[in-house]
C-alpha cells in the first residue's frame, strides 16, 4: 500500500469537512478479505480506524487511537470484544470504555468511556461504517439500492484506491458523458450518439441526471441518492454475447483517504436466476471482469492525472449540470454540519 501524503486541510471549515466526507453517513470502507485474525488499520474520511473481528466472526471498529497515549490500538491484542494495546496493555471494549488498566488498576480511566467508537455493518463483502465523531448507541439504519438489497440480482464487487481528491471520483461517476470519448473502445460504450443534451430530475433519495434523447444504448443516465448511505447508480446496456440477465447495473460509492486518495467500490450487478445466474458468474469471472478493470483504469489514470485544484479553473456547460448539482447537496449538507458545531 502506497504513503498518504499529508497535506494542509482548506482554512474554509466548509472546504475542510468536504476534503473529509459529510457526517453522520454510512460509507464503504474495505473489502471484507480484509478483515481476517489481526486487526487492520484503515485511515477513512478523516479518521484512523482499528477494525477487528471477535471469536465469532463480529465486526468491530474504534478509532485507532488509544485514550492512555494515542497509540495505536490496530497493534494490540484481540481480546473478543476488545482491544489490548500493545504499549501498555490498556483494554478497550468495542463501545470505547476502558476496561481494564493492567499498570494501574483502578485509576480514574478505567470505567470511562474515552475511545471513539464507530457502528459497522457487513454486506456484500464490504465492510461499513458509520462516520460519526461522537458516541452514538443505535446508529440509523442504511438501505442499499435494489440491485444489491434484492436476491433476484446477482454482483460482484470491484474496489480500487484511486490517487485523486474522492469528489473527483464523485464526479466522474455523474458524468455520463465521458464513457462516450474516454471508454470509446469498450466492448459495452461504442454506441448512441457523441453528442446529448441533459436534464436532471428528481427521486425521492436524491435525483437523476439523464440524457434527454438516448435510453438504454450507452451510457446515458446516473443516479445520486443517499438512503443512511450514498451511493450512485446507472446501467451499461449489454448485447446478448454478454450473456443472459439484460442491463447491466453498476452501485457506485466512493469514500474518501486522504487529500489525494480515496476508495471506490463499483458493484457489478446482472438480475439472474438459476442457471442463467451461474451462467453469469462463470461469463463474468472468465471474459467481462478483465474488460471493466480495463474500463476502470481509464478512469483511474485520468483523475489521477488531474492536478488538485483542476476543479478551481473550469468551464462547465450543460453536460456538466449533474455534478454541479452534487457539488452544491454536498456543499448544503456540510454547510449546515459545520454551522450546527
Amino acid at each position: 500500500m502506497k504513503p498518504i501524503a499529508i497535506t494542509p486541510v482548506a482554512a474554509d471549515p466548509v472546504e475542510a469537512r468536504l476534503q473529509v466526507g459529510p457526517k453522520n453517513l454510512w460509507y464503504a470502507v474495505c473489502p471484507s478479505h480484509f478483515l481476517a485474525d489481526q486487526p487492520v488499520s484503515l485511515r477513512r474520511f478523516g479518521r484512523k480506524l482499528a477494525i477487528w473481528r471477535d471469536d465469532a466472526g463480529q465486526l468491530h471498529a474504534l478509532e485507532d487511537h488509544c485514550p492512555h497515549r494515542g497509540a495505536p490500538l490496530s497493534q494490540g491484542v484481540v481480546l473478543g470484544d476488545r482491544l489490548a494495546c500493545p504499549y501498555h496493555g490498556v483494554q478497550v471494549r468495542c463501545d470505547g470504555t476502558v476496561t481494564k488498566v493492567p499498570g494501574s488498576p483502578g485509576c480514574k480511566l478505567e470505567g470511562s468511556r474515552a475511545a471513539l467508537d464507530f457502528h459497522v455493518r457487513e454486506a456484500h463483502g464490504t465492510v461499513f461504517v458509520y462516520n460519526s465523531d461522537t458516541h452514538v448507541d443505535e446508529p440509523p439504519p442504511f438501505t442499499l439500492p435494489a440491485e444489491l438489497a434484492s436476491p433476484e440480482y446477482s454482483n460482484f464487487l470491484c474496489y480500487a484506491e484511486w490517487e485523486c481528491e474522492w469528489r473527483y471520483a464523485l464526479d466522474n461517476v455523474m458524468d455520463p458523458m465521458h464513457g462516450t470519448f474516454l471508454h470509446k473502445q469498450s466492448h459495452s460504450m461504442a454506441e448512441g450518439e457523441n453528442t446529448a443534451a441533459f436534464r436532471v430530475r428528481d427521486t425521492e433519495q436524491g435525483f437523476v441526471f439523464e440524457k434527454t434523447g438516448q435510453r438504454g444504448v450507452n451510457f446515458d443516465w446516473t443516479e445520486w441518492g443517499i438512503t443512511g448511505l450514498a451511493w450512485m447508480r446507472l446501467e451499461i446496456p449489454y448485447p446478448k454475447t454478454g450473456g443472459p440477465g439484460g442491463n447491466f447495473a453498476i452501485v457506485a460509492c466512493v469514500t474518501p483517504i486522504g487529500p489525494q486518495r480515496c476508495a471506490v467500490f463499483f458493484w457489478r450487478c446482472r438480475q439472474v436466476d438459476g442457471w442463467q445466474r451461474d451462467t453469469w458468474r462463470f461469463l463474468y469471472r472468465n471474459r467481462l471482469e478483465a474488460r471493466h478493470w480495463a474500463v476502470l483504469e481509464q478512469d483511474r489514470v485520468m483523475l489521477e492525472q488531474m492536478e488538485p485544484e483542476a476543479n478551481q479553473r473550469e468551464h462547465l456547460y450543460q453536460h456538466d449540470i449533474g455534478l454541479v448539482r452534487l457539488r452544491r447537496l454536498l456543499k448544503q449538507v456540510a454547510s449546515e454540519q459545520v454551522e450546527a458545531n
